[in-house]
């Protein structure tokens, strides 16, 4: 007769296998034949199948909740707001993570200063790009560039959240809201916290290998990237999962990733086209330097839920 500790860690294996089963499966075989067509039809399926597979966390917590008959029982399902004394967590993944992505790319620039453009020519090239491919001509001033950029880093930090909330909710409620509870289960919070850090790392490896994170043809390719992508999202992944654990829910962590997704782009626009930017560096947070704040933050979160172990004997969702 099954235990509860090995029906959690059936449960662990089957909710991983459907994951990472269903994710390569898309990405490799549907997504991969596409990837960089020129033809925009392929061009927007691609897209749309990237955005589509933030799904398959969550059809995976559906379907191991269904196969190993676990059910969906209100609390243990962890999307309930649960603001009452929180709003501090939500804070920190909203408006903090706007001011460390911002702290990173502050940092990233004042040790390569000549990797900033502050007239955008980065965002020109875009446009330009965009217009000859549409074939139309673009008339746009600098002034109006700073413009659009202003607008955009306040649409950014004011919408992000909500934008891709959709899309972000399909991976924690697989990841911080079913894999993470589950793991408290059977490991202490620490190596809990660490590994399924590089697990988050790993599902993302095929897109890696295709570019979609840090492009493709640099020094140690694709070990490189994946290795990046796992610091990364062990990274994020411990910020997330702290405000998870406080708040007994993973609502913070959808809000905290759409922020992540709709914020972390905006100092590329500001990089130099004659002294390309190092992907690996920053001035995005995935790179070490423009990620800095988020390493620091990570840290400290480390170190309390460590402490509140030792404490209280064990941390548990």
């Amino acid at each position: 007769m099954n235990t509860d500790k090995d029906m959690d860690k059936r449960r662990i294996f089957v909710y991983l296998g459907i994951t990472f089963v269903l994710t390569y499966a898309v990405e490799i075989f549907m997504i991969a034949p596409i990837l960089g067509s020129t033809d925009i039809n392929h061009a927007i399926l691609a897209q749309s199948l990237i955005s589509g597979v933030m799904f398959i966390p969550t059809m995976a917590v559906i379907l191991t909740r269904l196969f190993t008959k676990e059910g969906f029982r209100g609390r243990e399902l962890m999307i309930a707001l649960n603001l009452k004394g929180n709003l501090r967590y939500y804070a920190l993944v909203w408006f903090g993570f706007a001011l460390l992505t911002v702290f990173g790319m502050v940092l990233y620039f004042l040790i390569f200063p000549k990797q900033f453009d502050g007239q955008l020519g980065y965002l020109m090239a875009m446009y330009e790009a965009q217009a000859q491919a549409s074939g139309t001509e673009v008339e746009v001033t600098v002034t109006q560039l700073q413009q659009t950029m202003t607008l955009q880093i306040l649409m950014g930090l004011f919408l992000s959240p909500f934008l891709n909330v959709l899309n972000c909710f399909g991976e924690e409620w697989g990841w911080r809201g079913y894999l993470l509870p589950k793991m408290l289960k059977k490991l202490k919070v620490v190596p809990t916290l660490l590994i399924t850090g590089v697990i988050w790392g790993l599902w993302h490896m095929p897109l890696t290998i295709m570019g979609h994170n840090y492009g493709n043809g640099y020094l140690g390719y694709p070990v490189t990237g994946i290795l990046a992508m796992c610091i990364f999202c062990t990274v994020l992944g411990i910020i997330l999962s702290y405000v998870t654990i406080k708040t007994k829910s993973c609502i913070p962590a959808i809000l905290g990733h759409g922020m992540i997704n709709g914020f972390a782009a905006t100092g590329i626009y500001f990089t130099s086209l004659d002294n390309p930017y190092n992907v690996f560096l920053g001035p995005a947070p995935t790179g070490l330097i423009g990620g800095m704040g988020f390493i620091l933050l990570a840290a400290v979160c480390v170190y309390r839920l460590y402490k509140e172990e030792k404490e209280k004997g064990s941390i548990s969702l």
